[in-house]
């Protein structure tokens, strides 16, 4: 009797754990429930990706959607709508809102504004502080919870933890991977005089390689006192790789798409557009990015998606607030360095979604696998667009990447069995819901 199923995606080039081939992958129930020829079984809706690629669902595990205290800018509707239209299954979401994510309650609140209002899975970063570092075992368990993340350098809000004793509190009670934005808070003010007003090119110099490199010398030899595992996020320094790659028994990278494109000569042309923390720096620190990313250093990519007005960001630096969108162009930057032949697909997928699933012990995503959910990305890799301020989802409705042609696109977002993105459109109704991780950890 032949097999009966909610959904096959038939005709397809599955990129996956064990390689590139064309299968057909078949949805019950919002899981995969079989994988390979399923020329013979009927299903409820029948998907053909002749001439796609499905990639396992892309998980972007750094993303700041300014909910609660910043709707104008963005909130987790807006965000994650964009999310969905970039191809992105599920996020990781950054504490620093208002109020703060450094409690149980601001914790449930976010999951319960995000529960089916959302329109991709989520969890969500708590932040770690002198005051909650004694409750961090239970806040780093709580349904939602991606971790506990650390700001050792100030930007964008409030959160912050400069001092080697506050760093050491927090590892000694960790058991997951903690998230940290690694720049040194003491160099950082210590350096403000060097800014130049109406100069952003200025902001790598106050914000220097040795803000970074100190700050994440610092955290590697604390963690190790600690015996605690961390993840640096958007390492922007061709120094930190190189104390990050002989460190990698305890500590994990992140890096970004801006940082992997863009490079201290593009001030003059985007201005305080480009102005984020890290900074994008000098072009020889792209290329160490790069060859780390290549070399497996670098363990997954994220967007750092931290949206801003244009009014806003038309202010005079440094009056400018730092960040930029990235949430929706993530994968299509990479898709089209994987067209000019940077990287591979594999290493694309293991970046976007393996990486995620191995670091933070995701639970059912991150794999196209039968048993895990039916979270997919289809992508036409031949497909050209040219990157519009006015085709962004985001609230901000802008991007760096405004004007600039690329090769690869995704065209499906599926989330548990559900299309939810199909050729740059939402088709189905909000259902996100909270990212489960692995017990025990």
């Amino acid at each position: 009797m032949p097999q009966t199923f909610d959904l096959i995606i038939k005709n397809s080039t599955v990129v996956n754990q064990d390689g590139i081939g064309r299968r057909d992958i078949a949805v019950t129930a919002g899981k995969i429930a079989a994988i390979g020829d399923l020329g013979s079984a009927s299903a409820g809706e029948v998907l053909d990706a002749t001439g796609l690629h499905v990639l396992p669902g892309v998980i972007d595990s750094q993303v700041h959607f300014r909910e609660p205290g910043f709707p104008h800018k963005e909130d987790l509707e807006s965000g994650s709508r964009a999310a969905v239209m970039g191809g992105v299954t599920a996020v990781f979401e950054m504490p620093n809102t208002n109020p703060l994510t450094t409690g149980a309650s601001e914790l449930a609140d976010k999951v319960a504004r995000g529960l089916h209002r959302m329109h991709c899975d989520f969890a969500f970063w708590v932040g770690g502080t002198h005051e909650n570092a004694n409750d961090v075992p239970e806040l780093e368990r709580l349904p939602g919870a991606a971790g506990i993340k650390v700001f050792m350098g100030s930007s964008t809000g409030t959160l912050l933890v400069e001092d080697d004793p506050g760093i050491a509190a927090i590892l000694a009670k960790t058991r997951r991977r903690a998230a940290f934005h690694s720049e040194d808070e003491y160099r950082l003010n210590e350096r403000k005089a060097v800014r130049v007003e109406g100069d952003p090119s200025s902001h790598p110099i106050w914000r220097d390689e040795a803000s970074a490199l100190i700050s994440t010398q610092r955290l590697l030899r604390i963690a190790r006192e600690k015996h605690a595992a961390v993840h640096v996020l958007h390492v922007s320094t061709a120094e930190e790789i190189e104390l990050l790659a002989a460190n990698k028994d305890l500590a994990s990278v992140e890096a970004t798409p801006q940082h992997l494109t863009f490079s201290a000569d593009d001030y003059a042309r985007l201005g305080t557009r480009l102005q984020m923390n890290p900074p994008v720096r000098a072009a020889r620190h792209r290329e160490r990015i790069w060859q780390a990313l290549n070399e497996g250093i670098v363990d997954v990519l994220g967007s750092d998606h931290a949206p801003h007005t244009l009014e806003e960001k038309a202010k005079p630096y440094p009056q400018s607030p730092s960040g930029m969108p990235g949430v929706q162009t993530l994968l299509p930057i990479m898709l089209d360095y994987v067209n000019a032949g940077r990287l591979s697909l594999l290493r694309l997928v293991d970046l976007t979604s393996a990486g995620p699933l191995r670091l933070f012990g995701i639970a059912g995503k991150g794999r196209i696998a039968v048993g895990y959910d039916a979270d997919l990305t289809i992508v036409d890799l031949k497909k050209v667009v040219t990157m519009s301020d006015a085709d962004m989802a985001s609230r901000v409705r802008w991007t760096p990447y405004d004007g600039m042609k690329i090769t690869g696109w995704p065209v499906g977002t599926i989330i548990r069995g559900q299309r939810v993105m199909w050729e740059n459109e939402l088709v189905a109704p909000s259902l996100g819901e909270p990212v489960r991780f692995v017990q025990g950890l």
